[in-house]
């Protein structure tokens, strides 16, 4: 079993990913790729996602997310981060992805800036 639960769900034309669990070497985010790879496949060109219940998030987690987001900035796309806790606020701070993805405080700011 995975150590994350995904739930996708839509807001117009952005695809919202609310993660639950631990972002962490093996399943988890194998199960993670293959989702935002599909839906990148699928056409989806607006990807949010709600990090609020994410509980951890190691070096594999982050290169699973910065691969969508080069993938979708390639593609014209755009991926943003909301509701970071703060274990992987921290996590993005140390690692400086905070200056290179959009995070924002909640779902409503995030689904402005994204249009």
């Amino acid at each position: 079993m995975a150590d994350v639960k995904i739930t996708a769900r839509r807001h117009g034309e952005t695809l919202i990913l609310d993660l639950e669990g631990r972002l962490i070497l093996g399943k988890a985010t194998e199960l993670l790729g293959s989702t935002l790879q599909e839906a990148i496949a699928k056409g989806e060109r607006r990807l949010l996602l709600n990090l609020k219940g994410v509980s951890q998030l190691d070096t594999t987690g982050i290169s699973t997310i910065v691969r969508a987001f080069v993938s979708l900035q390639r593609a014209g796309g755009k991926l943003a981060l909301y509701h970071l806790t703060d274990r992987v606020r921290q996590v993005l701070d140390l690692t400086r992805l905070l200056n290179v993805i959009p995070c924002f405080a909640d779902e409503a700011e995030a689904l402005a800036k994204v249009r």
